[in-house]
């Protein structure tokens, strides 16, 4: 029964007849259901020959099916059916939301005084929750500060036992997004609550007081033996005292902003969480009560000393900032594994040709017949021969635009998912993606690997009256179309490339398509140290190189700190955060950060436009007809300002749209304010050429911006540039740099025999037709 002031949350899940998801991976904790079916593969990609994990989660019975997608977008009778799995019952799985620290030796025994200390932020608090506890309601509680949604705190005490209503005071108000000191301090006759140096409330209190047997947590409460309670918020130096802190002892750990430690007598826990990346947290006193974190959290966000309004450009550096200090964020909704168990695996053909591929659910959820598609990669063994074309699938940029990952999927086969997903699952589970903030607030830095991703879906538009999409669907129309000329092909994922940066080598051509916008350092290095060796790139990708991300080791977690260009994470205000836990180095795009796709490819981003209206594309206008990649080895017959990249009558599919790309000079003649203060406008590389320009009516709508990502408004239909570019440094680059040009390609012959010409120049020509 919910007692007062803890409430039951939506969707906690009865355990019986469910498999556990957690097993002994982590500490008891609050279950959260998911219905309807959801799945994930436990990779990305695998090989052929190699065995296919799913991890399944089902509310209602299904059934399962592996398919290769067909030679035709949109065609689900032409799916490659492989297996056909017997019907599936229903085996729901619940997940465990809730980042907290679970502190692995708790106090034991009674006490005869207490302090209880810790630094604040709060996001936004929607129910009682636990700042640092010993208390597991309702039968546990010993001690612990809270935090309610009113602003006030309250301070605990018990004796270990069943939760008794006078136990708890509350005083103060402590306001959000603002860092507070908050210490509970108990002397044996009269407890105390601090906030920011001062006395905020006193009440007699003569105990007894017993720690009892509950979990020590930082940032979350237990109830009924599971760490619930979850705190949104930030957390810096919190520490345990076997004594009762004198109000002059609070001013100074007050003054001391968290960036001393306490001295060390009486000390009976303190965690300076200065760590800064992984899962342990240490204590420095002599208990040993070392901490693990659970559901990962976020590092690398500062103490209460630290003004993260650092300049955008010029050399700061977080270990050299005195006053930057160390904290740890914490979400209720946290998660990045759903540690479901493997419910199918299915043994990859040794001969499957690389390539997409789906494992199909079908099942009936609220009278309604749906379809769940879980997209992965098959990838050629190592000991196969690899062909002469190497095409990168995207899937950063699928996974950062994987929000509401547990959705009940619409019934119609065609769906339309914007930037933060489609409507939330019905028991409101994580929703947060790199376009959307978590239900706190908290800007998302990272996000998991092992979870959901029906954004993922062949048949996910972007734009619905267009029928455009952008994730995998925009790279389907390629796939469809070197299959259907004959094109060997292999196909890897970006986190392939950046396990295995030395892969490129192997290849001719390397084909980048669709939306792919998000690059590790890994990944840059590997494209350039595949052109300096003479490589041949085409990009038919708008936007591309444009955010920064990294990996943790075990690539089960993408972090990307996005601030200073649409789609931030993080205002200009904290932009001292933009600083990666993985690997300490600054974060936010990729141009800022060292590695400009520029570079590399010749063109950067200039905006985008309404995907949903037809007239707010356009096509490329030829602008060099006679250039040998428009007449060899196929006379293209174009003239100069000649429209390609569109139906031949006109109209959607269009190449221009939804993003797309420029080159550093064109940047440079549509700025219309000087570069900012420290910062430089870039010289444009020597030898691009132009072969056509982009069209974009931006009277129709739309957004562009310059190369500081500020506003403009260009005075004409300027859109994406069609480049080829022998690099001094070595390599040669077709960048088409918009995401619709495969399917623009698809509906028109000039597009299609302006590939095969590229193609063709960089040595791979087109098959013999078979007989």
């Amino acid at each position: 029964m919910a007692r007062a002031g803890w409430p039951v949350a939506l969707g906690l899940v009865s355990l019986i007849g469910t498999l556990h998801a957690q097993q002994d991976d982590i500490p008891p904790h609050r279950p959260l259901e998911v219905p309807g079916v959801h799945a994930y593969p436990g990779e990305h990609s695998v090989y052929a020959g190699q065995e296919l994990e799913l991890h399944v989660s089902s509310s209602v019975p299904y059934d399962l099916s592996i398919c290769r997608l067909g030679p035709k977008v949109d065609d689900p009778a032409g799916e490659e059916l492989l297996e056909q799995f017997p019907p599936s019952d229903p085996q729901p799985v619940p997940i465990y939301p809730g980042s907290y620290i679970h502190i692995e030796r708790s106090l034991q025994g009674p006490l005869e005084q207490l302090s209880v200390e810790c630094w604040v932020r709060l996001w936004k608090v929607r129910d009682r929750a636990g700042m640092v506890t010993q208390f597991d309601h309702p039968e546990r509680c010993g001690f612990g500060l809270f935090a309610h949604p009113d602003g006030s705190v309250e301070f605990y005490l018990g004796d270990g036992g069943e939760h008794r209503a006078t136990g708890g005071h509350r005083a103060g108000a402590i306001a959000d997004g603002k860092w507070h000191h908050v210490v509970g301090t108990w002397d044996g006759q009269e407890k105390c609550l601090w906030i920011d140096g001062r006395q905020a409330g006193r009440w007699p209190y003569a105990g007894p007081v017993n720690t009892g047997e509950a979990e020590l947590r930082i940032g979350a409460a237990g109830e009924q033996g599971r760490a619930a309670a979850f705190l949104d918020a930030d957390l810096a130096m919190p520490a345990l005292y076997q004594h009762a802190l004198t109000g002059e002892q609070v001013h100074a750990r007050y003054e001391a902003k968290a960036l001393a430690l306490p001295p060390k007598e009486g000390l009976l826990a303190c965690w300076p969480l200065d760590e800064e990346r992984g899962d342990r947290v240490r204590d420095v006193s002599a208990a040993g009560r070392s901490g693990r974190i659970i559901n990962h959290g976020t590092w690398m966000i500062g103490g209460p000393s630290f003004n993260a309004a650092v300049p955008r450009f010029g050399e700061y550096l977080p270990e050299k900032d005195p006053a930057r200090g160390h904290g740890l964020r914490l979400a209720s909704d946290d998660l990045y594994d759903c540690r479901w168990p493997i419910r199918h695996r299915w043994l990859v053909p040794e001969e499957a040709r690389p390539g997409f591929y789906v494992a199909r659910f079908r099942y009936t959820y609220e009278q309604k017949e749906r379809t769940q598609y879980v997209t992965f990669i098959v990838k050629r063994p190592a000991d196969r021969p690899a062909s002469p074309i190497l095409v990168l699938a995207a899937t950063n940029t699928w996974r950062a635009y994987s929000g509401t990952p547990f959705a009940i999927p619409p019934a119609e086969r065609k769906q339309v998912w914007g930037t933060g997903g489609i409507q939330n699952g019905p028991t409101s589970p994580p929703a947060y993606n790199l376009y959307r903030a978590h239900a706190a607030g908290q800007g998302t830095y990272q996000v998991g690997l092992r979870m959901p991703w029906p954004a993922a879906g062949p048949h996910i538009l972007y734009g619905g009256p267009t029928d455009y999409s952008h994730l995998m669907r925009a790279e389907r129309f390629l796939h469809a179309w070197l299959e259907e000329q004959g094109y060997l092909f292999d196909v890897i994922s970006d986190v392939d490339l950046h396990r295995q940066p030395e892969i490129l080598h192997a290849y001719k051509v390397l084909i980048i398509c669709g939306h792919n916008e998000y690059w590790s350092i890994p990944m840059y290095q590997a494209l350039e140290s595949y052109l300096r060796s003479g490589g041949n790139v085409i990009n038919l990708s708008g936007n591309t190189i444009f955010w920064r991300v990294s990996f943790d080791p075990e690539c089960r977690i993408m972090e990307c700190r996005k601030v200073d260009a649409p789609g931030n994470q993080l205002p200009p205000e904290r932009r001292g955060e933009a600083w990666h836990s993985q690997d300490g180095r600054r974060g936010g795009l990729m141009r800022e950060c060292g590695y400009p796709g520029w570079r590399l490819l010749g063109l950067e981003t200039l905006g985008w436009n309404n995907q949903s209206n037809p007239e707010n594309f356009g096509p490329f206008v030829v602008q060099l007809p006679d250039h040998p990649l428009f007449r060899h080895p196929e006379p293209l017959g174009l003239l100069a300002g000649q429209r390609i990249g569109q139906r031949p009558e006109g109209g959607v599919p269009m190449a221009n749209g939804h993003e797309f790309d420029v080159r550093i000079s064109t940047l440079r003649a549509l700025a219309e304010a000087p570069p900012p203060a420290g910062a430089q406008m870039p010289e444009e590389p020597p030898g691009i050429v132009q072969l056509a320009n982009g069209v974009i009516p931006w009277s129709k709508g739309g957004s562009a911006f310059d190369y500081f990502l500020r506003p403009i408004r260009p005075k004409n239909d300027q859109g994406g540039e069609m480049i080829y570019w022998e690099r001094p440094e070595g390599g040669r680059v077709f960048n088409a740099g918009t995401i619709g040009f495969s399917w623009a390609m698809a509906v028109d012959p000039k597009l299609q025999g302006l590939m095969r010409n590229v193609l063709a120049h960089f040595g791979v020509a087109r098959p013999e037709p078979s007989r």
